[in-house]
């Protein structure tokens, strides 16, 4: 066989696998992690949320995640009395928003997640341990 007629299939194959993967890869859901770390930008950030679930169509349109460790994870008490908070974390949750709370946080904090708003889990090795496996699957990071 010609060398040229060789080099011209492995390349033709080539680009097939990558036209295939991008698309597979334009047609998957965007998956987006947030870092919240500082209790002055709660509101903020569960406004970037409400706002990208909306600029993106719904929350079937995109996976986001909001890892809080620090300070912040006080305003997600169940005993918190700011309401604006609470419903927020509401509507986001039942649109499939993943809340984490840090694990050490917790622990620091004396909370248990009984103590936190529903819709919470726990990132079991920590908030930016857990924020580093989310960008080692794919996960775009944001830090408002």
């Amino acid at each position: 066989m010609d060398r040229r007629i060789a080099v011209g299939s492995v390349l033709a194959a080539g680009a097939g696998l990558l036209a295939t993967g991008a698309q597979a890869s334009a047609d998957a859901v965007p998956r987006v992690a947030y870092h919240l770390s500082d209790l002055d930008k709660v509101s903020f950030v569960l406004g970037n949320l409400r706002n990208h679930v909306d600029g993106m169509g719904g929350p079937a349109a995109v996976e986001l995640a909001l890892v809080v460790h620090g300070p912040p994870l006080r305003a997600f008490r169940a005993d918190t009395g700011n309401e604006a908070v609470k419903q927020a974390v509401a509507r986001l949750a039942a649109e499939n928003v993943n809340f984490l709370a840090c694990i050490h946080t917790m622990e620091g904090m004396n909370l248990t997640l009984h103590d936190l708003l529903p819709g919470f889990a726990v990132a079991e090795k920590g908030g930016v341990v857990k924020l580093a496996q989310l960008q080692a699957q794919g996960w775009a990071y944001l830090r408002p």
